[in-house]
């Protein structure tokens, strides 16, 4: 298990290091299936608190990087942290095999979305500011609340949800979202964690091996970016394609196929 625990940690670092998001939708199936947790409520409590830990890590890279675009991100994790409070506690009410079921489904639907090309460079220059908020506060609110709501419930860190939300509310460019996202997949993780948390419905010891291995994840995952930045289109459909098979393969389980 610790080996297992490790390397599930290790896998969430380097893809939020990497892509941005992805990397909280694979941690539920693999602390369910790879590293072996019995109980969906126990893994989905337990990867909350990693993914938010995980991307503290990654933030800290893509910070000095100044990727981030601190305002913008800030409001996005204030509405989203309401949503992901009230999902929280809806996910909490589901059955475990049925909430397992619904998961399969959501990594299904998003690997199909990721497969969508973006277009457009972006813009550097957005900023949120007296001037700018009366036309940037009206999108980057209810997305926030929207993407914080899918997120407390299936106890994720939403980051492939993050990122396309910040770049249609904004328009910056993808690096740039990347960046943001994980200051909104830390707060939104870190409320789902703090739900689950007081249910008693988190193994701390897999939260602490966990993030060894995010660390570690992470740090490549940055570094890999930037070397690979000219096939991030390449980088995205293969994990499209990854997510997606995982998400067949959870409904299959979760069914009793």
């Amino acid at each position: 298990m610790i080996a297992s625990a490790l390397l599930a940690g290790a896998v969430i670092g380097l893809v939020l290091g990497l892509v941005g998001g992805g990397g909280s939708i694979l941690a539920v199936p693999l602390l369910v299936y790879g590293v072996g947790v019995g109980s969906a409520h126990a893994a989905i409590g337990t990867a909350a608190v990693a993914v938010a830990l995980n991307a503290l890590a990654g933030l800290i890279g893509h910070a000095r990087d100044r990727n981030v675009k601190w305002p913008c991100a800030i409001v996005f994790a204030l509405s989203g942290m309401i949503g992901a409070a009230l999902g929280a506690e809806l996910g909490k009410a589901v059955d475990g095999q049925k909430l397992l079921a619904l998961f399969g489904m959501l990594m299904v639907a998003v690997g199909i979305a990721m497969l969508r090309r973006r277009g457009g460079e972006g813009d550097l220059s957005v900023r949120l500011t007296p001037a700018s908020a009366k036309y940037l506060l009206p999108r980057l609110v209810p997305i926030g609340a929207a993407v914080g709501l899918m997120a407390g419930f299936f106890g994720i860190g939403g980051g492939f949800l993050i990122v396309p939300g910040l770049i249609l509310a904004t328009g910056m460019p993808l690096r740039t979202a990347i960046g943001t996202s994980l200051v909104v997949v830390f707060a939104l993780g870190a409320t789902t964690a703090a739900s689950y948390a007081w249910s008693g419905l988190v193994d701390w010891s897999l939260v602490g091996l966990m993030l060894i291995g995010g660390l570690v994840g992470s740090a490549a995952g940055i570094i890999l970016g930037r070397s690979l930045a000219g096939r991030r289109r390449v980088l995205e459909l293969g994990f499209a394609g990854v997510v997606i098979g995982i998400g067949i393969y959870v409904i299959v389980r979760s069914l009793g196929g």
